[in-house]
């Protein structure tokens, strides 16, 4: 039943999903993080709120865009079900932002493929990744996925490279311009500091670091799984699902040098996540069994979501 329902692309499933998202958002909020209605602002939070389901459009968009999946809807359903997954990160609004801003730098990076407009592409998705790092500063190991996308289409071109030093000076001078109106010109020397805190990272609390273990260990095998199944579906897939592991990659590292006790940057390794998974489904041939598998996947984060309230 529910494969029959998410099998297919229709309106009505982002209309679940956003309504979910919506109250899933507002639970944890106020029972899973006990801020009372008088702590939340809420405009702020509805502008949160709001980039948050925005994000679900541009995974659907990027996804469909660049065929990374088949024609259906299951991007945007596990999208939604990583928040059941790891509901702290719904609590960190720098997340939220950070992984906003990633998916709109991916969007761009991987329309590199055309091999059109590629400076320009290289631009828009090395400012994103730039504007990104405003919330967390360790996002900028991000443009290493840029040059990586520009060693794999047109490493020739020493213009392409370029783009990037030109992508780094435009940001400092609207970013500085802005401060100065601010009033806060300091803002760029105390934020990219690149500390590590070896005291957060250290104190390891058995539920977050099995969670996170265990999220990790299940996209590798299911990343492994994925280029097996590719392997006779020629290079251009193949070196697109190159970038988006290499993106999972820095993902880790990000959330391990950003880590917090909710384990909060996890939010920017759900996308190539979501890519892994769906892959693997479409590989499944028996229905009955890619039902169960769907229904485990709904069923069993929510049972532990409402054990934790």
């Amino acid at each position: 039943m529910i494969s029959s329902i998410f099998e297919k692309t229709k309106p009505v499933n982002f209309i679940i999903l956003l309504v979910f998202l919506f109250l899933f958002y507002w639970s944890v909020q106020f029972y899973l993080l006990d801020s009372t209605f008088s702590e939340v602002e809420l405009v702020p939070s509805i502008g949160v709120l709001a980039i948050l389901l925005f994000s679900v459009f541009i995974v659907d968009f990027v996804v469909k865009r660049n065929k990374l999946t088949g024609s259906n809807s299951f991007a945007i359903l596990y999208f939604t079900l990583l928040f059941v997954v790891f509901p702290e990160t719904l609590g960190d609004n720098k997340a939220i932002f950070t992984s906003f801003f990633l998916l709109l730098a991916m969007r761009r990076l991987l329309s590199i493929k055309s091999l059109k407009n590629i400076k320009l592409k290289i631009f828009d998705a090395g400012l994103w990744i730039c504007i990104s790092s405003i919330f967390y500063e360790w996002a900028l190991l991000y443009l290493l996925l840029v040059f990586a996308a520009i060693y794999i289409y047109e490493p020739k071109n020493i213009r392409n490279w370029l783009v990037i030093i030109s992508v780094g000076v435009c940001f400092i001078l609207i970013l500085y311009g802005i401060l100065i109106f601010l009033d806060k010109p300091y803002f760029i020397q105390k934020h990219y500091d690149f500390a590590i805190n070896y005291d957060a990272i250290f104190p390891i609390k058995w539920w977050s670091s099995l969670k996170m273990s265990l999220f990790a260990i299940l996209n590798m095998a299911l990343a492994f799984s994925t280029f097996i199944h590719l392997s006779k579906s020629g290079v251009g897939k193949v070196i697109i699902m190159r970038l988006i592991a290499f993106s999972f990659v820095i993902g880790l590292v990000v959330n391990i040098l950003v880590t917090s006790d909710n384990n909060n940057a996890v939010m920017i390794t759900f996308f190539p996540s979501v890519i892994f998974i769906v892959n693997y489904l479409e590989s499944i041939k028996k229905p009955k069994f890619l039902e169960l598998v769907l229904i485990s996947s709904i069923v069993v984060p929510i049972i532990v979501f409402v054990t934790k309230l």
